[in-house]
């Protein structure tokens, strides 16, 4: 097992997000965050301010409540046929992007995922509130720029109704910031909110931040803070300390755990990954070419599902799965190179078998029709040529037929016409039972497959003695 992480380590920050097709409508575009940012800079218009609903016995504040767009993001906006998104305001309709990675469905979701993430944030400033964490000018200097952002904002959902919720969170966070100015009137109850402002941030970051070494260092800076304040008489102070203590307490905690985690899990990545090396380099040998090489592209997709070990483990396990791989595929390589050299020899000799198709003379059917079937026996004992020249060959073999055929044909034409009938007939028959053997085939059906060829063969028989006849 590694050793405990560094206060560095733990600060290392592994976000990561995939491109989603989606772009925003012009005036304003998204930034990797998600935040619109306008391209004119004219603040938009603010909505009708509405006061949150009181209490009951004129307690706590209460919020208009928003639905999520994820679950019917369709009654909310629209997606036109050239992508362009739109969400329904209070005004009417609003361009708030293009869709062009997917069907209208997928868009109108991504964009009610995004109207989900302010949605989000307005909540977090409503549990602030009303649980009491954080200062009210905090809480409505966010609501504002929320507030601010909605107006064209690239999101399809309730705005109205969200806007409504903004309101009443700027107005319950204005009447909270004039309380708290009056807490604040004197220097002692100053002093004890500065360091109940320290403790609630201090139990914040206790309970909900992963970034451990800058909370660490944010936690040497609060007791410094906390040192400076004076005034508060021992027994108040010294529950103070108890709490941010407390807080303090818990981050070690968290933060210990954590890194025994990460060790953890770094010992499994590293056996998990031992593993799928030693299952790459049992494969090199292997000569089933297309299943082979479809393992080591699941094998991959394992690595990197496995997880992060130490950079000196994974480095050096990664030059082993690496080469492992190399070694399959440069061997793959040298037997497609034979392979190609062999199919290039195939298409010389057919090019060779189709100069003499050409010269077939057609001037004995029996004889021309005798020659092509030779030429048809050989060409398929030559085997396969390059993948990009089948359609060529096929084609080229197909003019040849073709010209024999229509020699027949035409002698078939000229002999009686009540025997051409019934060769015509016969010839039909014969196509329609290879056609049902095809068919029934396909379908996976042997009985009618093989009960179909029976059929077809006799009436190839009867189709072979009415074409004697004619000759």
């Amino acid at each position: 097992m590694s050793g405990p992480m560094t206060d560095e380590q733990a600060a290392e920050a592994v976000d990561g997000a995939g491109p989603d097709g989606a772009t925003d409508a012009a005036p304003g575009a998204v930034t990797d965050n998600g935040t619109d940012v306008p391209a004119h800079p004219a603040p938009p218009a603010a909505p009708p301010v509405t006061a949150p609903t009181p209490g009951p016995s004129g307690g706590a504040p209460t919020f208009p409540s928003v639905a999520s767009a994820a679950a019917d993001p369709g009654r909310w906006g629209r997606v036109d046929e050239d992508g362009t998104v739109w969400v329904t305001t209070a005004d009417g309709e609003r361009a708030v992007g293009s869709w062009q990675a997917g069907d209208a469905v997928e868009g109108l979701a991504h964009f009610a995922v995004r109207f989900d993430d302010l949605r989000t944030e307005v909540d977090l400033l409503v549990r602030r509130l009303t649980g009491g964490r954080g200062e009210a000018r905090a809480i409505l200097r966010s609501a504002t720029t929320l507030r601010e952002r909605l107006v064209d904002a690239a999101v399809v959902g309730d705005v109205v109704g969200l806007g409504h919720r903004l309101d009443a969170v700027v107005a319950a966070a204005e009447g909270a910031e004039e309380s708290e100015r009056a807490a604040r009137a004197g220097a002692r109850d100053d002093a004890v909110a500065r360091k109940e402002a320290l403790i609630a941030e201090a139990e914040t970051l206790a309970e909900e931040t992963t970034r451990w070494k800058h909370a660490g260092d944010r936690f040497q800076a609060m007791i410094e803070e906390w040192k400076s304040i004076k005034g508060i008489d021992r027994k108040t102070d010294d529950a103070l300390w108890k709490r941010f203590s407390r807080a303090r307490e818990t981050f070690a905690r968290r933060r210990g755990a954590h890194f025994a985690e990460l060790d953890r899990a770094r010992t499994a990545a590293k056996a998990r990954k031992e593993e799928l090396v030693v299952e790459a380099e049992s494969l090199t040998g292997s000569s089933d070419w297309g299943p082979t090489a479809g393992r080591y592209k699941e094998l991959m997709a394992e690595w990197k599902a496995a997880g992060r070990t130490s950079k000196d483990a994974d480095d050096a396990l990664w030059a082993r799965f690496r080469g492992a791989q190399d070694t399959f595929f440069s061997r793959r390589s040298e037997a497609f190179s034979a392979r190609d050299a062999e199919f290039s020899d195939n298409a010389r000799a057919k090019e060779a078998l189709l100069a003499e198709a050409g010269r077939i003379d057609l001037a004995d059917v029996d004889a021309a029709r005798a020659a092509l079937r030779d030429v048809q026996e050989r060409w398929d004992a030559i085997g396969k040529v390059p993948r990009e020249r089948v359609r060529e060959f096929s084609a080229r073999l197909k003019e040849v037929e073709d010209r024999v055929r229509g020699a027949v044909d035409r002698r078939w034409q000229a002999a009686d016409p009540e025997t051409e009938a019934r060769v015509g007939q016969f010839r039909a028959r014969v196509e329609q039972f290879e056609a049902q053997a095809a068919k029934a085939h396909a379908a996976g059906d042997r009985r009618r497959a093989q009960e179909a060829e029976r059929q077809a063969a006799q009436w190839r028989e009867w189709l072979a003695a009415a074409e004697e006849a004619t000759r």
